[in-house]
């Protein structure tokens, strides 16, 4: 066993995450890649094994504890850069059906390369900007959209809830400001026809205070949304 799978191992144990051992698997091979494509390309600053066991790995799969996902479900991972929190999930629960999205070609180049060797199917792989690729058949698609370190929150809901149909989710990670984001959001959630559900707190170990905040997609979002990305970023909403 090697000494990052042995870390991964204690790391999930500490948060009561359980996966079976191709999962466990593929995980230690995707950190083998990540850390080989990152010398290449910028994927993510934190490479040391104890940062991507706990700050990527964990973090991104204690969505599944507080976030119900059907059997089957369609999930876009909006901005996803190095594959975070989408791919982790895929791994972890191999029956969703996943499209991740990013502005960047290279990422997407990596993140091809981890599923053929890892050997994961129905992943779809699209290469455009947050605000355009919801203005294609990608709008009002999806049980779920998911983002991570990508945007405020007011900023992210314009990004991610015209992916979503009516009835699905929009799941937002953060940090600890996740209280102050979500005050100044409640504008955009009503605006992009969304209604909160949920705020789920927890402390990830020596990675400080973590949120999941959950929204609902109640009604259809405006056509008029997302705006352009000069508009989104100069007067968000």
């Amino acid at each position: 066993m090697s000494e990052f799978n042995e870390l991964l191992l204690s790391t999930l144990d500490e948060f009561n995450i359980v996966l079976d051992d191709e999962a466990i698997d593929r995980l230690c091979r995707y950190d083998d890649l990540l850390i080989a494509w990152n010398e290449k390309i910028n994927l993510t600053a934190l490479t040391a094994p104890e940062d991507v066991a706990l700050k990527h790995f964990a973090d991104s799969l204690m969505l599944l504890r507080y976030i119900e996902i059907k059997k089957g479900a369609c999930v876009i991972d909006v901005g996803t850069g190095a594959g975070f929190p989408g791919l982790v999930l895929k791994i972890a629960r191999p029956d969703i059906r996943l499209t991740l999205l990013d502005s960047l070609q290279k990422r997407l180049d990596f993140l091809d390369v981890v599923c053929r060797e890892i050997g994961l199917e129905d992943v779809e792989l699209i290469h455009s900007r947050a605000e355009d690729g919801s203005r294609t058949g990608l709008r009002d698609s999806f049980d779920i959209a998911v983002s991570r370190a990508v945007a405020s929150l007011n900023t992210l809901c314009e990004y991610d809830m015209p992916y979503v149909r009516i009835g699905g989710r929009f799941i937002a990670m953060k940090g600890k400001e996740a209280g102050e984001e979500l005050a100044n959001a409640q504008n955009a959630v009503s605006a992009l026809g969304g209604r909160l559900i949920a705020k789920h707190d927890f402390v990830l170990s020596a990675a400080g205070d973590r949120s999941i905040i959950e929204i609902e997609k109640i009604t259809a979002t405006p056509e008029n949304y997302p705006r352009r990305s000069k508009a989104i970023q100069n007067k968000p909403l």
